[in-house]
């Protein structure tokens, strides 16, 4: 590769990274997915400058999907996890082996597919990722434990369907099919991975137990998560599954061998490396899509969402009667958000050009995008809405009160204080300003004693503004030690001594009970 080609690449990446940054900050204001605008503008773009952007799809399985697989799995709590343990599973491997039979079996039917092919498709399309929908519950404050279910379910699934995707091109290319060598190896591979995981992440974590080093400790980490999809993939078994499985061990028992000011360190760090990653991932799908290969097989496309919505259909409301009591409207969301994106465009790409694949892989390939980008533009954009329609979100009328006091408050003292500095700039007298005063005083006072009505009366509302206040509190003196060190006031000692009580104090999840002892 030519030095012209490295700074090339350089600047693409350096382009792509604002376009990511500039959409992320609009779609915050605009209250949609990020990773949604992401797709648009890739579309866009590619309107815009019509040359298809091509890429190899193992960079996708390298170098994006263990960082957002590892970060999602890092912050998932075993005993959250147990609770929906079977119904999860129940979803992740039978789920997916539904998914490829049914969906295989409806767009082989309506669109004269080869059963073999629409076999394969049916394992790459039943990978869901949730990621758009995941960020929306935690911005709007969905049930934790809803939650759960759709990402637990979603890395799990993840793996599994990488893993009978192998199995059904393997016999597609080789024109059988022998259910007991392949009910074998399918254990096999995903078993393989989930072990690989386990006495890596194990491993890892029991090294970072000795040390005390935020940097080495991330590093770490991240040679978690990238080496155990590498080491999966060269002994042949399923990469995801171990990243998924050491992803989970070593947030869990971070607890115990990561310092509060690691934690910190490694949380942010990960946050970081799940944007970069979706980033990419949500634009390179926008870039990649040919509009014209969707329009010449729409036909083909409108049987595959039609067959993957009946799949998503069967398996979610079939196996979850099996749940501990899901309630009904749970179950609405876990079908709406079964969203596809990074793995199926990956697996599609990744279609051989042999055998079966020589004239069905550009039809497969598009109905794969077709549906990638039904459920991104369609199912994304409408889970907001299905959200505050089932009212899934609760707020108790006090929060609500709590919220119209307080924004009439720190209105009227912001009208005070803008006044207030006219007069001291003399653009208004003197005397206007002492008949407004007098009566925007009385008018603030009397609105903060409403606001303090409400708090007294609900203590959960004036915990939870407590809490935020000192956290804000915690990162100003956080802000304070760093600049105390780099004047050179205090020494590397001191400051590590300090900063780990602040970021432990940060890492508590009811920081402000700390204020009483």
């Amino acid at each position: 590769m030519t030095t012209e080609n490295i700074v090339f690449i350089e600047e693409i990446i350096v382009i792509l990274l604002l376009i990511a940054s500039a959409v992320a900050v609009t779609a915050r204001r605009l209250r949609v997915p990020y990773t949604v605008g992401l797709v648009i503008i890739g579309l866009v773009i590619t309107l815009l400058n019509p040359q298809q952007v091509k890429f190899a799809p193992q960079i996708i399985m390298l170098f994006l999907v263990p960082p957002l697989v590892f970060e999602a799995a890092f912050h998932i709590r075993v005993e959250d996890l147990r609770h929906d343990l079977g119904l999860i599973l129940l979803l992740a491997v039978p789920g997916v082996v539904l998914t490829t039979l049914l969906v295989g079996w409806l767009v082989s039917w309506g669109t004269g597919l080869a059963l073999q092919a629409a076999l394969v498709f049916g394992a790459l399309i039943a990978a869901t990722d949730p990621v758009a929908v995941v960020a929306l519950f935690r911005r709007l404050g969905a049930p934790h434990r809803l939650q759960v279910l759709l990402e637990s379910e979603s890395l799990l699934n993840d793996g599994t369907a990488i893993v009978m995707f192998g199995l059904m091109l393997s016999a597609a290319l080789q024109g059988g099919f022998d259910l007991r060598q392949s009910i074998t190896q399918f254990f096999t591979v995903a078993g393989g991975g989930v072990l690989v995981g386990l006495i890596f992440g194990m491993s890892i974590s029991q090294f970072i137990k000795r040390i005390d080093d935020p940097l080495v400790e991330t590093t770490l980490t991240t040679a978690l998560a990238f080496g155990s999809y590498l080491l999966a993939e060269n002994l042949h078994v399923s990469g995801v599954l171990a990243v998924v499985t050491a992803g989970i061990i070593s947030g869990n028992t971070s607890q115990q061998t990561m310092s509060a000011s690691t934690r910190l360190v490694v949380y942010n760090f990960w946050e970081y490396a799940a944007f970069i990653a979706n980033s990419f991932i949500f634009l390179l799908i926008g870039l990649t899509i040919d509009l014209n290969i969707l329009f010449e097989n729409w036909s083909a496309i409108a049987w595959a969402i039609l067959a993957a919505l009946v799949a998503r259909i069967v398996s979610t409301y079939g196996f979850s009667v099996f749940g501990r009591e899901v309630p009904a409207k749970w179950k609405h969301v876990l079908f709406w958000g079964g969203l596809r994106g990074a793995i199926t465009l990956a697996l599609a790409l990744s279609l051989p050009e042999e055998g079966i694949f020589i004239t069905e892989r550009g039809r497969l390939q598009a109905m794969a995008f077709g549906v990638v980008l039904f459920t991104l533009l369609v199912q994304g954009f409408s889970m907001d809405w299905l959200i505050k329609r089932l009212k899934l979100v609760v707020r108790s009328p006090a929060q609500d009160e709590y919220e119209s006091r307080h924004a009439r408050f720190v209105a009227s003292r912001a009208s005070y204080d803008y006044l207030r500095r006219r007069s001291q700039e003399g653009l208004i007298s003197d005397h206007t300003w002492q008949k407004l005063s007098a009566l925007m005083k009385k008018k603030n006072d009397a609105l903060m004693d409403e606001v303090k009505k409400v708090m007294n009366s609900e203590p959960e509302v004036e915990a939870e503004e407590l809490d935020t206040a000192y956290r804000e509190a915690l990162r100003a003196q956080r802000t304070a030690l760093t600049g105390l060190l780099h004047d050179g006031v205090i020494t590397d000692d001191t400051y590590s001594q300090l900063i780990g009580e602040v970021d432990e104090a940060l890492m508590d999840k009811n920081p402000s009970a700390r204020l009483a002892d």
